[in-house]
């Protein structure tokens, strides 16, 4: 199917793209869906109970997750969901986090962050980028702690010249690559236009065995063209160690 642009007045394709190892194009018409709920509890609240009652509630509905310890907070947790469908972000989560013992929970809005998985059209195996290497991500019980945020670019970087916008994505993403190459931070990128309500562009998970060097990647990002001068916002963040997965 060929590519048109808004307002043409030929059909929208709106599949992701990629490129194989030939140079051709490629497309792939699903994505995954991930949000971050983040809770605060009652004073009083046994954490660790609370803890195998989310794992319980979680598990009887079959709701793939990761629960994270909030860092910031001591009686925090929060919920990591993934799907294809968002639908069950209304169904199965909603009806796992309405469970009666779970009702101590109080939602920390804020720090909501839901965002679709999405390819930037050179990706050689859309399967594995856009709904296998998510999961596989959030679920390694050998990366065990996440650094988790939202983002808003300015929007002239959405004006710049294709060329000038790709090299400034490459500096980018090769900080991105020399972590995670020498297992040190690996990263989850979630688009979340029309998704937000604070109008954020994307979601980024860090995920990694140990806490600092996601500090680090972070800090050596604010270096780079995007951050310095085409970054509006970022954050809130939320910092979590996963005690749960299932998925």
């Amino acid at each position: 199917m060929p590519e048109h642009e808004p307002g043409s007045g030929t059909a929208l394709d709106t599949r992701e793209r990629g490129t194989n190892k030939e140079g051709q194009r490629i497309y792939l018409d699903r994505r995954l869906f991930m949000q971050l709920l983040v809770f605060d509890s009652n004073p009083g609240t046994q954490p660790a109970a609370l803890t195998a009652d989310l794992e319980a509630a979680l598990s009887k509905h079959k709701v793939p997750a990761v629960v994270y310890e909030d860092v910031s907070n001591p009686r925090g947790l929060a919920v990591l969901s993934f799907s294809e469908d968002p639908g069950l972000f209304t169904g199965a989560l909603r009806a796992a986090l309405n469970e009666p013992r779970l009702l101590s929970l109080t939602l920390r809005t804020p720090l909501t962050m839901f965002g679709r998985s999405y390819s930037s059209g050179f990706e050689n195996d859309l399967d594995y980028w856009l709904l296998r290497r998510p999961r596989e991500t959030v679920l390694n019980p050998n990366w065990p702690w996440a650094v988790w945020y939202p983002l808003r670019r300015k929007g002239p970087f959405e004006r710049l010249d294709p060329h000038e916008k790709g090299s400034i994505m490459r500096e980018h993403g090769g900080i991105g690559r020399s972590y995670a190459d020498s297992d040190l931070a690996h990263d989850v990128r979630l688009a979340c236009h029309g998704l937000d309500e604070n109008d954020n562009d994307f979601v980024i998970g860090l995920i990694g065995k140990e806490l600092f060097p996601l500090s680090h990647v972070v800090h050596s990002m604010r270096s780079t063209r995007q951050t310095a001068d085409f970054m509006e916002q970022m954050g809130p963040f939320f910092v979590g160690r996963a005690v749960f997965r299932t998925g």
